[in-house]
């Protein structure tokens, strides 16, 4: 918000300025606590698909690298060499939007393909070792995704949530004791002028009597 606002005119003017600019506040409050409770909703499910992604990550880079360690011990370095493909994963991140805030929405991959010349895994350690490591290359490139989709709705969601405290706690009490000391100003203003007319119809009557 602003801290810079035109001054507010006396009068019944400035009590519909107040008004209207209270229940503008009052309306963006409450559309952005929805924003807020969605961003949050979002931010959740997002961090529980990173977190089983991790752990899928985890489980398979073990695994791999328990395979690689057997395939090695069976048929040395060479053995290893020999058995990769000479291509390398490709992985394409597609984004989406929520709320005006652009994250990463899956994660796709391609795997390396071995050529009709490269020469396959020589013993079954290495092809066990290279199915895991597919796998652990899958499930790090959707935690990845869904990590960094959590990080940027998080930041959004504190965004948000400090535009709210602003309103809530600053712009909107202001706006309401502004209000509450242009409508009392209103009112005995109403009442003097009330007072003056029956003084005056008073005077009238007696001279007239």
């Amino acid at each position: 918000m602003s801290a810079h606002r035109r001054p507010v005119p006396p009068g019944r003017a400035g009590r519909l300025r107040l008004r209207h600019s209270l229940g503008t506040a009052l309306r963006g409050a409450d559309l952005l606590e929805r924003k807020l409770r969605l961003l949050l909703d979002r931010e959740r499910e997002l961090r529980r698909t990173a977190e089983e992604a991790g752990r899928v990550w985890g489980d398979r880079l073990a695994e791999a690298e328990t395979w690689c360690v057997r395939g090695l011990l069976l048929g040395g370095e060479q053995a290893l060499f020999e058995a990769s493909p000479a291509d390398r994963a490709e992985v394409d991140v597609e984004w989406t939007a929520l709320m005006g805030v652009s994250h990463p929405s899956s994660a796709s991959w391609t795997a390396p393909v071995r050529s009709p010349a490269e020469r396959t895994p020589g013993n079954t350690a290495f092809t066990h070792a290279e199915t895991a490591y597919r796998a652990a290359v899958r499930a790090a490139a959707e935690y990845s995704a869904a990590r960094t989709a959590a990080e940027l709705i998080a930041a959004e969601a504190e965004r948000t949530r400090r535009r709210v405290r602003a309103l809530r706690r600053h712009w909107i009490p202001r706006l309401t004791r502004e209000l509450a000391v242009v409508e009392l100003g209103l009112e005995e203003a109403e009442h003097e002028e009330t007072v003056r007319r029956r003084w005056g119809a008073s005077y009238r009557n007696r001279d007239g009597g």
